[in-house]
């Protein structure tokens, strides 16, 4: 069955796009939650209409994220950290730090758009993709320094004890 979908679908497809789908699934799903159409000829042009108007839609919202986006390519957010031997950080920077820091900055960008595999445990510049915009990506650089302040605190507490 060839459906025209009238929003986007996780894992099938995006406004406007036409999908065959298994007849059942177009009928009882798609259909009744009014996320698809059935493809007939007057359908097809009412779609490709909105496909147009949709089209300069999302290329002015695409031109308006390019502004955000070079902004936080230049930006470089900086996490003092206390270190032990080899470079290795105790505790580590998350997500949830560079959201933080960003947020700081007066970007509003969503934990979730961050993509960092897993959190960063060393000393070192690291560069983080951040999802903006559809396929659209910033990439913040992040450097992890070693906190001379915090080892001072565990020398003078060593000493006292």
């Amino acid at each position: 069955m060839k459906v025209i979908l009238k929003q986007d679908v996780d894992k099938l497809g995006r406004k406007g796009d036409i999908v065959n789908v298994a007849p059942g699934f177009g009928r009882n799903y798609l259909i009744p939650r009014k996320l698809g159409i059935v493809v007939t000829a007057s359908n097809l042009k009412m779609i490709e209409i909105e496909r147009q108007a949709l089209k300069k839609k999302v290329e002015q919202e695409r031109q308006s994220f390019q502004g955000v986006i070079e902004k936080l390519n230049a930006v470089t957010l900086t996490f003092p950290r206390r270190a032990g031997e080899k470079d290795v950080i105790f505790g580590s920077v998350s997500a949830a730090d560079v959201k933080e820091a960003l947020d700081k900055l007066g970007f509003e960008v969503d934990k979730k758009k961050i993509h960092l595999d897993e959190p960063i445990k060393r000393l070192g510049h690291f560069t983080v993709p951040v999802k903006i915009y559809h396929e659209d990506k910033a990439e913040v650089k992040v450097v992890v320094v070693k906190d001379e302040a915090g080892e001072d605190e565990a020398a003078k507490a060593g000493e006292k004890a």
